[in-house]
């Protein structure tokens, strides 16, 4: 029950602090409001919300209260964003290393963000099942294990390799840019880069394939029961789970098809952003219906800060999916009914234009226990 008191006390802070709030896009009002539709490519795009801080007890039963400081998972959706994804090089010498820098990121961040305190710079570091095994040393986070491979009748969701996540974002290119710069020298040796993928905004925060992107993620105080760990695993509280995939797109192929069939994919209007009704049960769902995920009557949401990315040179274009999530299973089961179909075999069809290259599960610690990994 203190636990529980604690928790609404700070989603109560958390709501009141964050009421002042400038719009980054203009969304039209949802057909269905007491129904939050998803979609898989979403990003939090319909509020910036001023830095906070956010400390929870890790425990009710402790006499004195431990401050958790969590990572700013909810920091803003920026004009730009670096996903790096390492691996840890063998040896104690690399853990020690790693360790060390991962202690330090609060500090680089400090470093880094002073030089323009508009830019709304933020790291979030997720770490990878296999590496908190091999050197975090404290209790592992229940949910957290590699990411698993989903294979349907026609797609796949690709399983990669990956230890670290770096989610860099800020208004400027050249402070993410610095801040890897300065953790990469940081890191030396001990670290091979597993991907680096630039991230930019596209317009009217559109994704490559010309429609609106994140009209679904939770805001005010539904962000906190999203991605947060509470009571459900006491010693990883103020955590969240993180996935990441790299999708690639064939627009040729997609802009091949008619509006009205790219919007029956999606299940929006193009132009509008307006959300289409469901399918019949049993029938092939649009992309935000099979992104929709419920269970006993709840729905559960997660939180989307997803980036285009590309290369007209190299015809490279693609959609960087990260999504945060306080339940990893929650992300698993969309990605199953996307890959695998909902019923089976009907899968989601804007897979038919955007394969998954990638793939990576990890868990966001607190930045309170990354300060303490020194």
């Amino acid at each position: 029950m203190q636990t529980r008191s604690i928790l609404a006390s700070y989603r109560s802070c958390w709501w009141a602090r964050s009421r002042e709030f400038r719009a980054v896009t203009s969304q039209p009002p949802r057909t269905t409001p007491q129904r939050r539709t998803h979609r898989a490519f979403s990003s939090l795009t319909t509020f910036t919300l001023r830095p906070i801080s956010r400390k929870i007890d890790q425990t009710a039963s402790m006499s004195r209260r431990v401050p958790i400081e969590s990572q700013r998972v909810d920091a803003p959706l920026t004009q730009a964003a670096t996903f790096l994804v390492l691996t840890v090089n063998p040896g104690d010498e690399a853990a020690r290393t790693v360790r060390s820098a991962l202690a330090s990121v609060s500090d680089l961040t400090k470093n880094v963000a002073f030089r323009d305190l508009n830019a709304s710079f933020a790291c979030t570091v997720g770490i990878g099942s296999e590496a908190w095994d091999r050197f975090i040393g404290l209790p592992k986070p229940r949910e957290l294990h590699p990411f698993k491979e989903m294979k349907g009748a026609k797609h796949t969701a690709a399983s990669s390799p990956g230890d670290l996540l770096f989610h860099i974002r800020s208004e400027r290119r050249d402070l993410n840019f610095e801040f890897e710069r300065q953790l990469m020298d940081q890191l030396g040796d001990a670290v091979a880069v597993v991907d680096e993928t630039n991230g930019f905004r596209y317009f009217d925060v559109r994704d490559l394939l010309g429609f609106v992107d994140g009209t679904a993620n939770p805001v005010g105080p539904a962000v906190v029961d999203s991605i947060m760990i509470a009571e459900e695993d006491t010693a990883n509280m103020g955590g969240s789970y993180v996935v990441v995939q790299k999708y690639l797109h064939n627009l040729e192929g997609w802009k091949g098809l008619k509006i009205e069939d790219q919007e029956s994919v999606i299940g929006r209007t193009k132009l509008e952003n307006i959300e289409l009704d469901d399918a019949p049960d049993g029938q092939q769902q649009s992309h935000k219906s099979l992104a929709t995920i419920e269970q006993d009557g709840q729905e559960y949401d997660i939180l989307r800060d997803n980036m285009p990315f590309g290369s007209p040179g190299s015809k490279e274009y693609g959609t960087y999916f990260i999504g945060y999530s306080r339940h990893l299973w929650v992300i698993e089961k969309m990605l199953e009914r996307m890959f695998i179909g909902e019923p089976p075999g009907l899968h989601d069809r804007i897979l038919d234009y955007s394969t998954a290259t990638t793939g990576v599960t990890f868990f966001v610690p607190s930045a309170t226990t990354l300060a303490s990994l020194d």
